[in-house]
């Protein structure tokens, strides 16, 4: 299909990469860098989780965060919710909700990270749907997590993928709503360039209406590679982390490098002539904002190298 013309950037930093870290991090210090990406050009930042602090300490002042940062028109504020728990608790703190239905591709990661296996999580989308429909908001989205491989059990096919895009639509259709859009995330970094465009074209072969959303790690090097092959299929909406922030806890890869860095994503943008949106001098000086919070380096590669000044 070629390079989309522009791309729209999920930030998810803030979120997913503070909850990987050991030490503390004080929420002056969240709202803080939530305030300085909100004056990068991102117009969407995941700032917190409704999560069990129990499970994901980092995450427990979710409440003090929203309600401490300066909000900015134009930039949407989204949270994670892994339970109807937490969905209640987002909506009472006025974030952009999605109505997204969250499954895994392995039912071991399944398990760890929301004690339910895949047939548990299917049998809850009704549910899931229900609770929407009480707060108006349209179901649209499907999110498979592990969807390119899993540390625990190995590559995962293509057709296990298919079977639960397919079960969930279903369920979503019976009960009057309209699948939009799927997010697709390689949680653990098992995907590869020709794997990443594989499943693109069979997805777009059943389902040509439906837009796809990557979330890409780079634990293994191949993140940017794999956004590339992606943007040749015309993919143009992915979920990035300021640094290379991020990681599952409940991934078993303590130590790798986590989500593919915001800035190189958009220093590679940039080079190829396509439109972010994103001030990019801006957007470095808070991954050095990031790292002095976190305090130790990340393996975004754009904060020592540098922008090429043409």
């Amino acid at each position: 299909m070629g390079l989309p013309k522009s791309v729209i950037i999920y930030e998810v930093g803030p979120r997913e990469g503070f909850q990987i870290e050991d030490g503390p991090i004080s929420t002056s210090d969240k709202v803080n860098l939530i305030n300085g990406l909100t004056e990068t050009g991102l117009t969407s930042i995941e700032v917190t989780s409704f999560v069990s602090p129990k499970w994901v300490p980092q995450m427990a002042d979710a409440e003090e965060v929203l309600s401490q940062i300066k909000r900015k028109e134009g930039v949407s504020y989204r949270t994670v919710y892994l339970n109807i728990k937490g969905l209640h608790r987002a909506y009472q703190n006025n974030v952009t909700l999605d109505g997204v239905l969250m499954l895994t591709a392995s039912n071991t990661f399944s398990k760890r990270n929301t004690n339910k296996d895949i047939k548990e999580t299917l049998s809850t989308i009704p549910s899931w749907i229900q609770a929407y429909k009480e707060y108006k908001i349209p179901v649209e989205q499907i999110a498979v997590m592990a969807a390119f491989g899993c540390n625990f059990e190995g590559d995962i096919e293509q057709q296990k993928i298919l079977d639960i895009l397919r079960q969930t639509i279903q369920m979503a259709e019976e009960n009057g709503e309209t699948i939009q859009k799927f997010k697709l995330a390689d949680t653990m970094g098992w995907a590869n360039p020709q794997q990443i465009k594989n499943m693109i074209y069979t997805i777009r072969n059943e389902w040509p209406q439906i837009k796809i959303l990557l979330h890409l790690h780079d634990t293994r090097g191949l993140g940017m590679a794999n956004a590339y092959a992606a943007m040749e299929e015309g993919v143009n909406e992915f979920e990035t982390a300021l640094g290379g922030l991020g990681g599952c806890p409940f991934a078993a890869v303590k130590g790798a490098a986590g989500n593919i860095a915001t800035e190189d994503f958009v220093f590679m943008c940039m080079e190829l002539g396509i439109g972010t949106g994103i001030n990019l001098d801006l957007l470095i000086e808070n991954v050095s904002a990031a790292e002095m919070i976190v305090g130790h380096s990340l393996p975004g590669h754009l904060l020592r190298g540098g922008l090429l000044r043409r």
